[in-house]
Formats: structure tokens, C-alpha cells, sequence
């Protein structure tokens, strides 16, 4: 058998982070360079054609945007006492090696692909992070048709108590019935929970500067084996999760998310508009 590999998708979002931080002008939307050490690429990844640093401007800003808005959504929750967080397809996201004091009160759960999951915990482990009693890997294997509800539960997680349930750089990859469905499975969280997913408006309303990249990444998830599937338009993912049963609704557009953390930069880093933007929704 061949050892655990990380995502690809996962590495470059981990990259991206670290490259905000050792090349953009500060304030740093987020600093995160452990996932730097995580993915531990060969000397020279910066001059990866992934990496570059004008043309990957926009989808940086949009990684760091939406990691920043996620975290302090997580913070603001855990502050008015919620006590359970869970990351749908949680890559190299490392709030619990970075925030420790925050998510030590809490249980976290990170749910992923076995194989890249399995991978994350051994270099968790070789670079001293270890695996605190509160950090729960949650595995699942989608293509096998595991189901993330039952797992989650099966992993200690408590559905008589709220939660924080994020989704990010997910929702492309599914096919609309199965972000339906995982919609309708969020909703019925614990009243006072909070889900926020990422979504991605059709290529054909990206702004004309975003749309070579967002062609050319899509051209990659197809020749890589994981296409996307699922487009939304910021009506089209409130009606569905307002369908699903959720009290209140939310769109967070990238020209919100300019506002409260781009202000004022003198380099002009910013989101695009008309790319990937998020959704809030509450039990």
C-alpha cells in the first residue's frame, strides 16, 4: 500500500495562506505559515506557476478572506459559550495548532478523506503539535458512501448542543442535490447554531480579471479527477437554504469581506467580486 498523500487542492489553499503572509504587505488578513510546514514543499515552491504572485493576487485574497471571516465567526460564537466546532472537508486548516486557547474550551472536529486525513495527523504528530483530546479527526469516505452526519456522531459530537459548522472551497466539487442535502442536514443542528459555506457564482458573472484564472482552475479540477459541478447564484443558495429550514439566511459578498478586512491597504489586495462568497445561515 502507498503512504497517506495530501490533498493537492488542499496543499495549494495551505500555500497561498503562507505566501500572504511572506509576501504581501501587512496587516496580514491571517497569519498562517503552519500549513506551510504541514505540506513542507521542496525549496523553490514559490516559483511554482501555482504560486505566482500577480496572478494568483485575487484567489490569495479570497483564501485569506474567507479563513479570517470563518475564525473570527468561530471566536464570536465560542464567546457567547458554544463549545462545538466542525470543519466539513477541513484540508490543512490549522485554527487548533494556531488558536490553541480558543480551541482547547471547545471540541473540533475535522472532517475529511481518510487518506489525507491520515496524512495531516502523522505530520501533526512529527512536528511536535501532537493530538490534544479535544481535536477529533473525523474520516469519511464519501465515494464509499459514508454519510459526515452519522460519523460526526460516532466521533462524540453532541446534537442536543449548538455548533459552528464551516464549509469552505467545498461546495464546487458537489453536485447540487448533495449541497441540498447537506444543507437540510445542517439545518436540523441544534437551535442557535451557525453554518457558513463557501459557494461559487457561475464563471460567466465572474469580473473579466478573475475569469482566465477561474477557467484555468477549472480546467485543473477536471483534468485532476474533481471537476466542478455546482455553481450558485447568491439568490439561488439563499432560497435553498432557507428550504432547507433555517431561521435566518445570509449572503457575504467578497465586497463585504473587502470592507472589513481591506480597508485601507495601500497595495490594493482585495477578493474578487463575482467569485467565491459565502453563505450564514442560523438554526
Amino acid at each position: 500500500m502507498s503512504a497517506p498523500q495530501p490533498d493537492s487542492t488542499a496543499v495549494r489553499v495551505a500555500l497561498w495562506r503562507a505566501l500572504h503572509v511572506q509576501i504581501d504587505e501587512p496587516p496580514h488578513v491571517i497569519e498562517d505559515e503552519i500549513g506551510l510546514r504541514l505540506a513542507a514543499p521542496p525549496d523553490g515552491w514559490q516559483q511554482r506557476p501555482d504560486m505566482d504572485s500577480q496572478a494568483t493576487r485575487l484567489f490569495r485574497a479570497s483564501i485569506v478572506a474567507r479563513a479570517r471571516f470563518i475564525e473570527d465567526l468561530v471566536l464570536q460564537q465560542a464567546g457567547r459559550g458554544i463549545r462545538q466546532y466542525v470543519l466539513l472537508g477541513a484540508g490543512l486548516d490549522t485554527f487548533a495548532q494556531r488558536r490553541p486557547e480558543i480551541a482547547s474550551r471547545m471540541r473540533v472536529f475535522e472532517v475529511d478523506q481518510p487518506e489525507p486525513q491520515a496524512w495531516k495527523q502523522q505530520r501533526l504528530i512529527e512536528l511536535g503539535f501532537g493530538i490534544p483530546e479535544w481535536l477529533r479527526f473525523v474520516p469519511v469516505n464519501f465515494e464509499a458512501g459514508d454519510t459526515w452526519w452519522q460519523r460526526l456522531n460516532e466521533a462524540g459530537f453532541d446534537r442536543r448542543e449548538p455548533a459552528v459548522v464551516a464549509v469552505a472551497g467545498v461546495s464546487m466539487y458537489l453536485t447540487r442535490n448533495a449541497v441540498d442535502s447537506m444543507l437540510h442536514q445542517a439545518a436540523e443542528l441544534a437551535p442557535g447554531s451557525t453554518f457558513a459555506m463557501t459557494f461559487l457564482l457561475p464563471l460567466n458573472l465572474a469580473s473579466r480579471e478573475l475569469q482566465p484564472g477561474l477557467q484555468m482552475a477549472e480546467k485543473g479540477a477536471r483534468a485532476g479527477g474533481t471537476p466542478f459541478l455546482s455553481f450558485f447564484t447568491p439568490d439561488e443558495i439563499l432560497h435553498l437554504a432557507r428550504e432547507a429550514g433555517f431561521r435566518e439566511v445570509h449572503h457575504v459578498s467578497a465586497a463585504d469581506l473587502t470592507g472589513r478586512y481591506f480597508a485601507g491597504r495601500t497595495d490594493g489586495l482585495h477578493p474578487p467580486e463575482n467569485g467565491e462568497e459565502m453563505l450564514v445561515a442560523t438554526t
